[in-house]
């Protein structure tokens, strides 16, 4: 009667025990056994493994368990059900440190578990995929679950991985292909878990990376600078186009175009108006200088040069002008007789009265000593003959400091008439003004007998 009360009340606790590793099995899927100092299974879960609760069981994990009697993980083995696995185990002791047995769990490596739900159990990106091997270089994880339990041999990393607690290597595994690895340790159960990837695949896609980034950062650089060059072509445009100016200054409309510039900004004001000022300055010295350069300073008509010029602008526009050549007679006896102050004094009063006898648009020179030359733009020999005949008359009645009647002679000539070549033309109406000279002096002869 005693035994069978005794049996009761053990079956009462089996039970108990059994319904609270049902509760923590379905909490976790990875503890589901209870198991005493004598190795005697108190509880299981699920009920599909049938241990028999009054049988002391001595599988590897059991009996390595209740002999170091502290936290356990086993070496990956095989089941009586050829199932591969990993068996863990948490001590249990009472109020006075009495070792009473352990609560344990597996983890069966071919089949869904806690590694493939940390692990992703798929390939990565480009081939790129993660395993765990144990200390006795075991894989009991891999994305390909036939590799499970296999254990790794000609991988050429192996060695250095099982050396160091973590890092990186380039190697090639088992299979014979070129990869890198990255690899841990995990102390606590001694596994490591590798990350590799295909070399070939790994380096197209930082090839491909470091393009696109490339790329990315060429455009937005050269979107950098366009932006850049804007802004400065914007605000450098006004310096820019006054620089250019200031390279201008003998241009006739420069100063104008120096005003269309607009001075949004100080610096640009400043130098517009130092650049108006330069201008206004340069106009004036060159005005200056040409006057100089192509007028006799004596009698302030146009030498050689300036006559070439006005010649030039004629050819050009094929002005027809006709050719006066005049010569003071017996200048140099005045020269002798009154002074060369005095033949100085000759020279511009001839000058004043060329001035006053022709047209503005007619050019007056003085070509040398008391040579005279006048380009009248006109093609009519009568014009030319009343005008050179108006000078004559008007140089013989004017009294110049009491030194008696003084005397022009005059040659003319026309262009294109006469000469094509101008300086044919310079030499008919010099030939002329010799012919005048040697028919008595004050008169005039022309290549064209004027009816006037």
């Amino acid at each position: 009667m005693f035994l069978n009360h005794q049996s009761s009340i053990i079956n009462h606790q089996s039970s108990i025990i059994n319904h609270q590793s049902s509760i923590i099995n379905h909490q976790s899927s990875i503890i589901n056994l209870i198991v005493g100092e004598n190795r005697h299974v108190f509880a299981f879960a699920p009920s599909s493994l049938n241990f028999n609760f009054g049988q002391a069981y001595n599988s590897l994990g059991i009996v390595e368990s209740t002999e170091k009697k502290k936290t356990y993980i086993s070496t990956p083995y095989w089941s009586v059900k050829n199932n591969l696995f990993v068996m863990m185990s948490q001590p249990v002791y009472n109020g006075k440190d009495n070792y009473l047995g352990m609560i344990s769990g597996t983890i069966y490596l071919q089949r869904k578990n806690l590694l493939n739900t940390m692990l992703n159990t798929q390939y990565d990106y480009k081939k790129s995929y993660m395993y765990v091997i144990d200390q006795h270089n075991r894989i009991i994880f891999h994305p390909d679950k036939n590799r499970i339990g296999e254990k790794i041999i000609n991988n050429t990393g192996l060695d250095f991985i099982n050396q160091h607690k973590n890092g990186s290597i380039r190697l090639k595994n088992s299979l014979g292909i070129d990869n890198l690895a990255g690899f841990a340790h995990i102390p606590s159960v001694n596994w490591i878990v590798v990350s590799q990837q295909p070399t070939e695949d790994l380096l197209a896609q930082a090839n491909t990376l470091i393009s696109k980034v490339s790329i990315g950062i060429f455009i937005f650089y050269f979107f950098i600078f366009l932006l850049i060059w804007y802004i400065s072509s914007f605000i450098s445009s006004p310096l820019n186009r006054l620089a250019r100016m200031a390279s201008m200054l003998n241009h006739a409309d420069i100063e104008n175009k120096i005003k269309e510039v607009d001075p949004w900004y100080f610096e640009v004001l400043k130098f517009r108006t130092s650049l108006l000022m330069s201008s206004e300055t340069f106009s004036h010295r060159i005005a200056e200088l040409k006057h100089h350069v192509n007028t006799d300073p004596l009698t302030g008509l146009y030498n050689r040069r300036g006559m070439q010029l006005f010649l030039n602008e004629l050819l050009e526009t094929r002005t027809e002008f006709t050719v006066l050549a005049i010569d003071i007679d017996f200048f140099k006896k005045i020269n002798d007789q009154y002074g060369h102050d005095q033949g100085d004094v000759v020279l511009k009063t001839l000058a004043q009265l060329m001035l006053t006898n022709f047209r503005e648009q007619d050019i007056c020179c003085r070509s040398g000593g008391e040579e005279f030359l006048v380009l009248m733009t006109t093609a009519d020999a009568s014009v030319a003959y009343k005008a050179a005949e108006r000078l004559r008359k008007t140089m013989q009645e004017t009294t110049i400091n009491q030194m008696g009647q003084i005397t022009i002679s005059v040659g003319i000539a026309f262009w294109p008439q006469d000469a094509e070549d101008v300086a044919a033309v310079l030499k008919i109406a010099d030939n002329k003004l010799y012919e005048a000279k040697h028919s008595g002096r004050n008169c005039i002869r022309s290549t064209v007998q004027s009816s006037a």
